[in-house]
């Protein structure tokens, strides 16, 4: 366990990187890729600035493959880029949905002109940006639920995929004049098949092959597909997942997964709800029948079968070796993202329901920061593809650019006595505190999150007492029993 001090500055390497760079050595570029892996700069990050144009929630943030275009979208449907580095919108334009706009991603070697956007009304659109400011928007597709997600492939100016709420999976060639349904991700353990459907809130691809995806949602499992086996006519189920990837010890006893993202060595990262954020090397999956191969593991293991994650240290699980585990922030009442940091994924971040933004070192589990970076709830955390920079958005109405700024490097955190601060400080029920209905009853914008009493939400400060339920009070407990 962490304790209390200063860290050691680490900064040898650093130094010389930079004399190489001044004697021509390093390439500007190489210079940045290297530094942006920098823990020194990790622990100075600071708030740079503030982009504020929106008029409800920003629920997206992405940059481009250059990193000096920042695409976001928000509650009141309109979609912003911005030269964030001086803070300035370079074109606004409504998106054409009906409802608060999830995701906005940039399609790579477009020249930045194409974007495509999905929302809590179901539909996919694609945004085309023409000369003098001009934007056509049009209907891609509709999913029967919310689509959360959208993942483009690494490379692709025509490629993509979304998953829904009504499970469906997507793919898209804009070369084609329509999409294609490639499957509704069902349960592995229901037997009736209108309960089967999973409701689905995350996908990624595989940057390293990107022949395969990921899907997860309102179940226990992080499904990988490969998308050479879906045969093109309709002539096989493609269902069937190529591996799945879930803790043993949650198989049955969790409420689902909000996140997922892959690392550029094909390790997959899966944010469970009220629980943790856990790391799968590619070998340490279930397979295609996850339940098979957790009967035969829990026969095998029947003195394990006890383990729950207050037993987990960052690197060992106790029951498959090579799983991690990132622990600290928490995941309970909107679908939150998580991603890799640096130029080769060395760090996890993070947004959290205590409106921090959390991150850890990637090989060992610890936390290195959390930053205050809502007043309610970080959802999104977008890195720089190159340099120490990363950008935030949650229920407040801005964009929080961070940059390493700070004169001395952030103090380490003690994880127990963080986490009993932090539990108690943020102790407020995101459904109580919003109006969470999806409909336009109240406002033209369908945005609600502008009712709440900011006396009221305020998270921090820990002066005010605060009640805990008894659901509250295991909640606390089983964070507070971390090793």
């Amino acid at each position: 366990m962490a304790t209390s001090g200063k860290r050691k500055r680490s900064c040898s390497s650093g130094i010389l990187n930079l004399c190489q760079r001044e004697v021509g050595f390093l390439s500007p570029r190489t210079f940045a890729h290297r530094a942006g892996a920098s823990e020194d700069l990790v622990l100075r990050l600071g708030l740079d600035r503030k982009l504020n144009k929106h008029e409800g929630c920003v629920n997206t943030v992405s940059l481009n493959a250059d990193g000096n275009i920042l695409v976001s979208g928000s509650d009141d449907r309109t979609v912003i880029l911005w030269d964030w580095a001086v803070g300035t919108v370079r074109i606004s334009f409504n998106s054409g949905h009906k409802n608060n706009v999830f995701q906005a991603r940039f399609m790579p070697s477009s020249s930045d002109r194409t974007i495509v956007t999905s929302a809590a009304d179901g539909e996919v659109r694609l945004a085309q940006l023409r000369e003098g400011g001009q934007v056509a928007v049009k209907l891609l597709a509709e999913h029967d639920g919310a689509v959360h997600k959208v993942a483009i492939e690494p490379g692709s100016p025509h490629v993509f995929f979304s998953c829904g709420e009504d499970g469906l999976v997507r793919h898209f060639d804009l070369r084609s004049k329509s999409s294609t349904k490639l499957f509704i991700c069902r349960s592995f353990t229901s037997s009736i098949a209108y309960m089967s459907l999973v409701n689905l809130n995350a996908i990624a691809i595989d940057p390293r092959n990107p022949n395969f995806f990921a899907v997860a949602g309102a179940d226990d499992y992080a499904r990988v597909y490969d998308i050479r086996k879906y045969k093109w006519d309709g002539s096989t189920n493609y269902g069937y997942p190529y591996d799945c990837f879930c803790p043993p010890h949650l198989i049955d006893h969790t409420e689902g997964i909000t996140g997922l993202a892959f690392s550029d060595t094909s390790e997959l990262l899966a944010s469970y709800i009220n629980e943790f954020i856990y790391l799968f090397p590619k070998d340490q999956g279930l397979g295609s029948n996850p339940v098979a191969a957790f009967l035969e593991l829990d026969s095998d293991s029947d003195d394990k079968s006890d383990v729950d994650a207050t037993s987990l240290s960052p690197i060992d699980t106790n029951v498959r070796p090579g799983i991690r585990v990132y622990k600290g922030h928490r995941n309970r009442n909107t679908v939150k993202g998580v991603s890799f940091f640096g130029p080769n994924c060395e760090y996890v971040v993070s947004g959290s329901d205590c409106g921090r933004i959390f991150i850890w070192r990637k090989k060992d589990g610890e936390l290195l920061r959390a930053m205050e970076g809502d007043k309610y709830v970080v959802n999104c955390i977008e890195s720089h593809p190159y340099t120490t920079m990363i950008a935030s958005s949650g229920m407040e109405n801005d964009i929080k650019i961070w940059v390493p700024n700070t004169k001395e490097p952030a103090q380490t955190i003690n994880l127990d006595e963080f986490m009993m601060t932090n539990r108690l400080d943020c102790d407020f029920d995101y459904e109580d505190e919003y109006d969470c209905d999806d409909d336009d009853d109240d406002d033209d914008n369908g945005d609600d999150h502008d009712n709440v009493d900011d006396d009221d939400a305020s998270c921090g400060d820990g002066d005010d007492d605060v009640d805990i339920d008894d659901n509250d009070m295991d909640y606390y407990t089983h964070f507070n029993n971390w090793p």
